[in-house]
């Protein structure tokens, strides 16, 4: 899987991607629960606080890798 792709909002909150590790700004996000995230990540959504492309804007990235990727995120955000 690409990391850079997701880090590349995630790391510096660009379009107001939450910032992995940051608990505050991902709590109302995980309180969706899991397959919300993961749905919007694999689809794209567009919310008040910000933007998610479709798959990170890496469409050959698998449902599975998306999902994988959420998880690792939400768990070092917790």
């Amino acid at each position: 899987m690409n990391a850079q792709a997701c880090a590349t909002c995630h790391a510096q909150g660009i379009a107001g991607a939450p910032i992995t590790g940051d608990a505050q700004a991902w709590a109302a996000r995980i309180d969706q629960g899991m397959e919300t995230l993961i749905r919007h990540s694999i689809e794209g959504f567009q919310g008040n606080a910000g933007v998610m492309p479709p798959r990170g804007g890496v469409m050959t990235l698998s449902d599975d890798e998306v999902a994988s990727a959420v998880v690792y995120m939400v768990e070092q955000s917790r």
